[in-house]
């Protein structure tokens, strides 16, 4: 019985005060569909920062003259090290196929194979390929080199870490001002009715039972807006992913993508339903004290 005098009572001032409900929506929208772009872009950012770092790798170079037992042993080795996600070996047959498809012409007039055979380390964090080449120096029997792009990979690091770093605070300013804005809008709202709020107050009326119609029209609020904001998502993916993917196909390919859009729904209608309760519910404090 409350709860349907709550919902009569939320649509009953929804549409009693329609520029207000109107201002809270669009708030909610605006802010929704802002926050549904970031999530996308940061998401997709991630993707690709952990793509890149995943070629972060560790090559161990044996000798050309190296036995099997040296092998097996330096295998043995790079397997135990608790930062070694995987151990590739690389026969120097197998090393010179690869060299051949990649540059035909520079191999072509070579009458030998001058590879030598050797391991692609792979760690479980991008972060630990320093440790693994330190734990191989001094260099085991049988191994020439170790080598894994030191400068270049700490600037990949350095910078996929950068931009990580900046979407997700980007995100957080982002959901902290659109709940700032929400809650402004919504108590902009409440003071218009801040007279029957004393009323109902003087009448004996229970805090709760005041608070609940005022909590349910922010939810119905941001429940309207972030629904006309997927909507707008959905329009804004269709127009935008083509193009996208005709110049990202690479990248499509080998697995980099941003979060899936039913999710991203859910985030950005779970958030709206929150902020919109919590900024109604939080505001309407003030004029509970009669």
């Amino acid at each position: 019985m409350r709860t349907k005098l709550f919902f009569g009572e939320a649509i009953r001032s929804i549409g009693a005060n329609i520029s207000t409900t109107v201002a809270a929506t669009m708030t909610v929208l605006i802010g929704m569909f802002l926050l549904g772009l970031f999530i996308a872009l940061f998401s997709w950012v991630n993707s690709w920062t952990n793509h890149v770092r995943k070629d972060v790798i560790v090559k161990v170079f044996m000798v050309q003259e190296a036995t099997t037992p040296q092998i097996n042993s330096v295998r043995a080795q790079i397997v135990s090290f608790p930062e070694t996600k995987s151990v590739q070996f690389i026969s120097k047959d197998e090393a010179w196929a690869i060299m051949k498809k990649k540059y035909p012409d520079l191999t072509k007039n070579v009458p030998n194979n001058p590879l030598p055979p050797a391991f692609n380390v792979t760690p479980k964090s991008a972060d630990q390929v320093d440790t693994i080449a330190s734990k191989l120096d001094p260099a085991p029997a049988g191994v020439d080199k170790v080598d894994y792009a030191q400068k270049k990979t700490k600037r990949i690091l350095a910078v996929t870490n950068v931009i990580k770093y900046i979407f997700l605070l980007g995100s957080l300013i982002l959901l902290a001002a659109s709940t700032i804005l929400i809650a402004n809008t919504i108590r902009l709202s409440i003071f218009s009715r801040r007279r029957e709020v004393e009323v109902m107050k003087l009448v004996g009326a229970s805090n709760w039972f005041i608070r609940g119609p005022f909590m349910l029209e922010g939810v119905i609020c941001g429940l309207i807006g972030a629904i006309v904001a997927v909507v707008l998502l959905v329009v804004a993916r269709e127009l935008a992913l083509p193009v996208i993917e005709g110049h990202s196909s690479t990248l499509s390919q080998t697995g980099v993508h941003a979060l899936s859009f039913p999710l991203t729904a859910l985030i950005l209608i779970a958030v709206s339903l929150m902020v919109g309760a919590a900024g109604s519910g939080l505001t309407i404090r003030r004029f509970l004290r009669v």
